[in-house]
This record gives structure tokens, C-alpha cells and sequence, in this order.
């Protein structure tokens, strides 16, 4: 009977060491790479898309390796820009058109004309809280600057005309009544967000030159 008791508990014990030995060969998943992962996608979106007041599907800049296009609420291409080489950014419309071009150098944008012969805006950065648009002659026209939790902006003479409010996970322009105008709940740089705030430029060109803004950060 001894025996047989002994027999039982030797073999209960091999069975159970062997579980064991298979439970810690098993591949063991690290879950900060699980995270890392997720958040490299999640912080880096392709589309950025912007939504009315009531949620309606306005418009998105669908970015691409140094290329986005520009669509409607319906998918409807108006727009495409592609970088032909590091700093310079062509825009064309739908049916291939060349619309114009955006030169990027430090702290500086500059929108053309499409034969490339004329300097038409020039967004400047003075500093991390100001940014203004000028035309040719270097006439102010618009002012973009910080105040207190949001983006202003202003004309030269200091009128309201939009603000850009970060609240919840949501970039909105607003008016100077503080009506929204558009929103997004995409990443995008405040600054770059702005230039859909500059009337005096088309669609195209307040998309291309956003575009040109937030692969850089603003800077």
C-alpha cells in the first residue's frame, strides 16, 4: 500500500513540474511594446477631417508620404499637393491644373503663383505666440497670435475675426461671435488648423499651406 502511495505522489509531482516547465516556456507578450504600438498609430493619423457645427462631413486633408489631397464631405477630390522636392509643394486641382505653390524654409511660408514668377502671401513666424500673413508688398494682413487658452485671429488692427479653441480633444474655428464654424477631432498643429481661418485664400491654398505648416510643427 506504501508503495503504491509513493508510486501516486511521484507521479502527481512529474505531471505537475511539467506543467509548469510548459506555462513558463511560453512566449511572454510586453505589453509596453503593445502599447507603444497602439499609441504610434493613434498619434500619427492620415486623415484629418472636419466636421460643421452639427457634425455634418465638411472637408479632409488626406495626408500620404509627401502628399495629401484635399476631399469634400463626399469624397470628391478638390485638391492635391505633393512635395516635388524638400521644401516645395505644388498644388493642383482635380483635373491636374497647377494651382500654385507653397515654399517652405524656417519659420517661413510662401505661397506662388503657378508659373512660380510671383510671391503672392507669405505666412511669417516672429515667435512661438505670433505668426502674421503678408501679400507682396509685405502688407500685414492678418495677425495670428496666442491668448490665454486659444488662437486668435486678428487684422492688423486688432479686430476678432476667428478663434481657434482646443477643448475635449476638439480643434474648432469660431467667429467672432464665438459661432463654430468647422471642427476636427484629428491631430493637427493649432497654427496649421488657422490657416483654414484665412478668407483671403482659396480652399486650395489654405490646404496646402496647412499642410506645409503642420509637417513641421509650425516651425
Amino acid at each position: 500500500m506504501k508503495i503504491i502511495l509513493l508510486i501516486s505522489a511521484f507521479l502527481i509531482t512529474s505531471i505537475l513540474g511539467c506543467n509548469n516547465q510548459t506555462i513558463n516556456e511560453l512566449p511572454q507578450q510586453n505589453p509596453s511594446e503593445t502599447t507603444t504600438t497602439a499609441i504610434a498609430v493613434t498619434n500619427s493619423p492620415e486623415k484629418i477631417k472636419f466636421k460643421t457645427e452639427f457634425g455634418a462631413d465638411l472637408f479632409s486633408l488626406k495626408q500620404q508620404t509627401n502628399e495629401a489631397k484635399l476631399v469634400d464631405g463626399n469624397e470628391q477630390e478638390l485638391a492635391k499637393m505633393r512635395e516635388e522636392e524638400p521644401g516645395k509643394l505644388k498644388i493642383k486641382n482635380a483635373s491636374d491644373k497647377v494651382l500654385g505653390y507653397v515654399i517652405r524654409e524656417k519659420g517661413l511660408w510662401t505661397i506662388k503663383n503657378p508659373e512660380q514668377t510671383q510671391s503672392l502671401y507669405i505666412l511669417k513666424r516672429h515667435n512661438a505666440q505670433k505668426y502674421t500673413l503678408e501679400d507682396t508688398t509685405k502688407k500685414e494682413i492678418y495677425q495670428i497670435k496666442t491668448q490665454n487658452d486659444r488662437w486668435e485671429i486678428n487684422t492688423p488692427q486688432q479686430n476678432l475675426l476667428y478663434q481657434v479653441r482646443i477643448r475635449d480633444g476638439k480643434t474648432s474655428l469660431r467667429n467672432a461671435s464665438a459661432n463654430t464654424v468647422f471642427s476636427t477631432k484629428s491631430e493637427i498643429a493649432p497654427i496649421a488648423f488657422a490657416c483654414f481661418g484665412l478668407d483671403i485664400l482659396t480652399r486650395e491654398q489654405q490646404a496646402a499651406l496647412a499642410y506645409a505648416v503642420n509637417l513641421t510643427g509650425g516651425q
